[in-house]
């Protein structure tokens, strides 16, 4: 199999599908398996890996750190020409998945869309709600003639059946259990940013409003006085709303920056809660993470979150955009370490079911149903004629 894949984001920049598809490329190396990788060349220093193609681009309005891509035509057709793909995996619908995508109808090539982003979801926090009609007929026709739409989790699966979307299959997200496990718990966070508190609460994403940064804030100022000075904030990432984020936290909150690899699975261990109140996540890499590092989660019952966590089981879910929940929920779990332990446990046992290797061999097969389903209709097509 010879595999082209077309995305609009991709390492260095740091969000779930970047990290995903730079995954899927390791195991598609490891198994031998060809192919080529478009994306927009990043203002950083980016990948280095041979399968990479990058193109030029501008910054994306709702995202400046993200880019759309501005590739040449041409070129991109002679580079596809030379590498004759079998199938087309498709996984952003911006600038570079439409080049992906006119390729593949122009050729009647095979070709898997995966959908990550609830887009329609960010737009309510960017005071463009009445797009979302028109967001979704672009959704609707841009799926409509794949051979399967790869979702990441039910809810997500459920919510673009609702809207019509046809051939829809899961595929799921992994996790690294040596990299993010309770083992890598470390006094050395406490003693780097001076935490006396009992508990060290934490957050890791984008600080952006989609991400609901709102009730996070509202939540770390509205905390009873008694629970504050029990109560250490750690927030880790980056985004627009920073500087607003800073402005207004109280003084046990503590801003590091993006983090990866070894000092984030350190981060995730040394906590004791993980607060996550985004109510527009697909899957909600971040919250798996925290799961696998043994760290009970206080998480929006929304979007694909809400299939990861086990309500007081391996975590808590509460009402989306409603501080006054999450609050009372931390000050009731923040009492009872033995039961957030236990929870933490569990949430660790659920992650270590999810093995990328057999998410990705799941998709490989996937990948080749896909090929056998375009064959068919081709074949059909011809017998008609």
């Amino acid at each position: 199999m010879r595999l082209a894949l077309f995305t609009d984001t991709y390492l260095p920049e740091t969000n779930g599908v970047a990290g995903t598809l730079h995954r899927l490329s390791n195991h598609l190396n490891r198994k031998r398996i060809e192919h080529l990788l478009f994306t927009p060349k990043s203002v950083i220093e980016g990948s280095q890996e041979t399968q990479v193609r990058t193109v030029a681009n501008i910054p994306f309005f709702l995202y400046p750190e993200c880019r759309i891509a501005l590739p040449s035509r041409a070129a991109m057709h002679q580079q596809l020409q030379a590498f004759q793909p079998d199938l087309m995996h498709i996984a952003t619908p911006f600038n570079m998945g439409l080049h992906g995508l006119r390729y593949a109808l122009k050729d009647h090539l095979p070709h898997v869309v995966s959908y990550h982003t609830h887009f329609d979801r960010y737009l309510e926090y960017y005071r463009l709600k009445s797009m979302i009609p028109l967001y979704w007929k672009y959704i609707q026709w841009f799926h409509r003639a794949c051979d399967a739409t790869l979702t990441p989790s039910q809810e997500t699966l459920n919510t673009l059946q609702v809207q019509g979307i046809q051939r829809l299959k899961l595929w799921s997200r992994g996790i690294d259990c040596n990299l993010y496990s309770p083992d890598k718990r470390s006094s050395a966070i406490r003693e780097r940013y001076h935490i006396t508190a009992p508990l060290i609460l934490l957050y890791v994403g984008r600080i952006a409003p989609e991400k609901d940064i709102a009730t996070l804030t509202a939540t770390m100022q509205q905390m009873p006085e008694e629970m504050q000075t029990r109560v250490h904030w750690i927030i880790v990432g980056d985004g627009p709303s920073l500087p607003k984020m800073r402005m207004q936290a109280p003084s046990n909150v503590t801003f590091t920056g993006y983090m990866h690899g070894e000092e984030l699975a350190a981060m995730y261990a040394s906590a004791d809660m993980f607060v996550f109140p985004s109510a527009t996540e697909t899957f909600g890499n971040v919250v798996l993470e925290a799961m696998a590092s043994g760290l009970p989660v206080m998480a929006a019952n929304a979007g694909g979150v809400k299939d990861l966590v086990a309500h007081h089981r391996s975590g808590v879910l509460f009402a989306p955009g409603q501080a006054g929940a999450l609050i009372r929920e931390i000050c009731l779990w923040g009492h009872h370490g033995n039961q957030l332990r236990m929870m933490g446990l569990e949430g660790r046992k659920l992650a270590e079911q999810r093995s990328w290797e057999h998410i990705f061999d799941t998709l490989i097969g996937d990948y080749e149903e896909a090929i056998e389903h375009r064959n068919r209709r081709m074949k059909n097509r011809i017998i008609i004629a």
